[in-house]
């Protein structure tokens, strides 16, 4: 949403942007404050938020209304107003509610971020086939070129490698999975040194704790550390020598795309997204989902192999310039506003 609406207005149009009043999108977005309305949008039914953005689409004589989560697609569709197209972008694979047959009914178009999540919205037959179109996410490719190395959070061991994974902390991104492979790794390699870079977004800390068990339980709380939030995405891939995603799903893959970006060799499962960025020993590796041996067995395949590294990681990155580009995202998001418009 920052990138597409950023990138907008830098092509000369009008954007507004309704958001939570402690969003922190509020201080990176690129508009005047006064085309920025907060809203408390506590849920769905939030009919209050819901009366507020509608006059505010009637003032401002707003043509797009575009929704990026489920929460807010019924807030957005009640803001409709005459002359006004809703578009929404589903983000992830989670099944909708009956409620949204509703929302997505009065929808000028749907965007999946993949052709997993069209299919599985098609699955669902809440909304004409018709409607919904593939707009894979788009990287800012110029910020992972030539990033700086970040400082690794301990020294690295003299001709050590460092292997890194990217998301957020929950079983669903198969963190475990990941400890555990880097636990037959270090047999190999006792040098090679892990990172996970995430955060718990579990009120209670539950999968953070559970992720700090599976290190003690496989002794690697020495060679594989865990990092909270990574201001400087580009500079810690930068730093990286290997990725891996261990996800058990993935609607796109934004994290895989980014490493790619940053021309890293790229391992991982194969999950929908993953398989719509990654073409196997070409521009990166994949492996079954669950499959710890499997992971470990590609690690130490790259560990050994420096020219296989090299091309994975220049291959990856082309291939997230020629198909994934941010650009590329914004010129076919411009299109779909004017398709819409049009009908």
């Amino acid at each position: 949403m920052l990138d597409l609406a950023n990138a907008l207005v830098a092509r000369g149009h009008e954007v507004h942007a309704a958001l939570r009043p402690k969003s922190p999108l509020v201080a990176q977005l690129q508009l005047p404050g006064k085309n920025i309305l907060t809203l408390p949008l506590r849920n769905a039914l939030d009919a209050s938020s819901a009366r507020q953005l509608k006059s505010y689409v009637r003032q401002h004589r707003i043509e797009i209304i575009h929704a990026h989560m489920g929460r807010d697609y019924p807030v957005a569709a009640f803001a409709r107003n005459r002359g006004s197209k809703l578009i929404v972008t589903r983000h992830v694979l989670f099944p909708l509610n009956r409620l949204h047959s509703v929302t997505l009914g009065r929808s000028a178009r749907v965007i999946a971020v993949s052709h997993a999540v069209k299919n599985r919205l098609i699955a669902q037959r809440l909304i004409n086939p018709e409607r919904i179109v593939v707009i894979h996410n788009g990287i800012d490719t110029s910020r992972f070129l030539d990033a700086g190395i970040q400082s690794p959070s301990r020294l690295l061991p003299e001709g050590s490698m460092l292997i890194g994974t990217v998301g957020e902390i929950t079983p669903l991104k198969g963190h475990a999975d990941f400890v555990r492979a880097a636990a037959l790794v270090a047999r190999q390699f006792p040098n090679c040194r892990f990172v996970i870079a995430g955060m718990d977004a579990s009120t209670t800390g539950e999968h953070l704790k559970s992720l700090q068990q599976e290190l003690a339980k496989n002794v690697v709380q020495e060679i594989v550390s865990v990092r909270g939030w990574i201001e400087d995405l580009p500079s810690f891939y930068a730093g990286l020598d290997i990725f891996v995603s261990a996800s058990h799903s993935e609607s796109f893959g934004l994290a895989i795309a980014e490493a790619m970006a940053s021309g890293k060799a790229v391992i991982a499962t194969e999950t929908d997204g993953a398989c719509e960025i990654i073409e196997h020993e070409v521009n990166g590796l994949l492996v079954p989902v669950g499959d710890i041996n499997a992971i470990s067995n590609s690690m130490t395949e790259l560990i050994k192999n420096k020219e296989l590294r090299a091309t994975l990681g220049q291959n990856g990155r082309e291939r997230v310039q020629q198909k994934f580009s941010l650009e590329h995202m914004i010129d076919r998001t411009e299109e779909l506003y004017q398709e819409a418009l049009a009908d």
